[in-house]
């Protein structure tokens, strides 16, 4: 073999190998990069479902206060009011998404027949400090259901992302599971009866 020959086998080789590591090393910046796409999504949807609880502590917050106002006006509507402290519990027991999922639920049910039943007490309609608890529950509900949207739309994309070829693969390395979407309480989907006697 001349040496002129050798020369260009030895460059062609180096080549070859200078090719593959570049093949490799963007075959792994692909994969990390997915990877870090994962963590950047399922940090998404933890920050969203703290973003939620963040709120639904502050409504259990208020909740004795408003149950004090109650009671002295609803003193026949102790099953109403026992609702209302029974869902407060369910969340102060509840550790895990589903469980506060669950819970929240039960306090919005509880939430909206107190309100109802308010209805029927004039003196309790009027009564300033029930007029306050009432606004801050509610504007704390609407900001609830604004953050419930944004967790289920991290969730959209976190289920889609991790469903898609190849992330697939990284998010099965990863050990990563499709979460559920925020859910409307069975009785919210009711019809709603509306008398006008």
């Amino acid at each position: 073999m001349t040496p002129g020959l050798f020369v260009i086998g030895w460059v062609v080789t180096i080549g070859i190998l200078v090719i593959l590591a570049i093949i490799v090393i963007a075959l792994i910046g692909y994969f990390v990069g997915i990877y870090n796409n994962l963590v950047t999504l399922k940090n998404d949807i933890d920050r969203s479902f703290a973003n939620i609880d963040v709120m639904l502590k502050q409504r259990h917050d208020e909740l004795p206060k408003l149950i004090d106002t109650c009671k002295g006006y609803m003193q026949y509507e102790q099953k109403t009011l026992l609702a209302v402290t029974e869902a407060r519990t369910a969340y102060m027991k509840a550790t895990t998404p589903a469980e506060k999922t669950q819970a929240d639920n039960m306090m919005t049910g509880a939430l909206k027949t107190l309100f109802a039943v308010a209805e029927k007490y004039p003196d309790l309609k009027a009564n300033t400090n029930f007029m306050q608890l009432q606004g801050r529950i509610t504007d704390l509900e609407t900001k609830i259901a604004g953050q419930r949207s944004t967790y289920n739309e991290d969730v959209n994309a976190f289920n889609i992302r991790i469903g898609q070829i190849p992330a697939n693969f990284v998010a099965g390395f990863m050990h990563l599971q499709p979460h559920a979407l925020f859910q409307v309480a069975e009785a919210d989907r009711e019809d709603v009866k509306v008398s006008f006697t």
